[in-house]
């Protein structure tokens, strides 16, 4: 029986050689290997952008730069494809990053929050970064709304935690993260990533910290496991490397 699978980042792309182009960062290689195929099948799903044209561009040379066959799902100005049959035909799902309050309401309308469930579990790696992160979780904190962050707290809930994603760049992630535990906003278990820096799911269960590049453990970018005792929000860093 296969293993559902999540890579859910803060990340996942580097600076390529020239200017405005990207290559994948190592975990997201890393993700490739693990399906298992010479040539795997990659289905980007950048909703959250609106389907950004430069956005697009950028992922497929990312991708297929790395030997991948890659494939799109689009819903402006119509779905693009069946969004069951381009996902569960997939090897792994990339999510971009943007609005996922807008993915979200978009995801549902045309049937992806039903479809992203069965690929996941029929063995499709889901992965993505930022609002590609945030999407699988119960919630978490978004600028979905404007420049002061609000929460979400109707994500897909393949994962019964909330997320905190940017967790070292963006000033407002972690107070109001740990503000909505406390207020029971969100579930009393999150994980949190800085940026560059991802976390790898088999079932609902967090297993490693993984990251674009090689990172010491004990220094840098980290992810966190964030958890409510009573009134009191308590951090555990976990390095790159290392295990939940």
């Amino acid at each position: 029986m296969t293993t559902p699978r999540i890579l859910a980042t803060s990340g996942g792309f580097v600076p390529g050689t020239v200017q405005q182009s990207a290559r994948l960062g190592l975990m997201v290689l890393e993700a490739l290997a693990l399906t298992g195929q010479t040539r795997p099948k990659v289905c980007l799903v950048l909703s959250a952008s609106g389907d950004d044209a430069g956005y697009y561009a950028l992922a497929y040379e990312a991708f297929n730069e790395a030997g991948c066959d890659v494939s799109a799902l689009r819903l402006f100005p119509q779905p693009s494809a069946d969004p069951e049959e381009r996902l569960g035909s997939s090897d792994l799902v990339w999510v971009g990053g943007g609005s996922v309050a807008n993915l979200l309401a978009l995801w549902r309308l045309h049937g992806l929050d039903e479809a992203m469930r069965a690929a996941w579990e029929r063995g499709v790696i889901l992965s993505g970064v930022s609002a590609g992160s945030l999407c699988w979780h119960v919630g978490g904190t978004t600028d979905s709304f404007g420049p002061d962050l609000m929460p979400v707290t109707n994500a897909l809930g393949l994962l019964p935690y909330a997320n905190g994603v940017h967790y070292d760049s963006e000033a407002q992630r972690r107070p109001l993260l740990h503000q909505l535990m406390r207020e029971g906003v969100l579930p009393d278990i999150a994980y949190a990533t800085d940026d560059h820096v991802g976390v790898w799911y088999e079932g609902t269960t967090a297993t490693r910290v993984v990251a674009d590049a090689r990172i010491p453990a004990f220094i840098g970018p980290a992810a966190y496991l964030v958890t409510r005792e009573g009134d009191e929000v308590r951090e555990q860093r976990v390095g790159v490397g290392q295990h939940f």
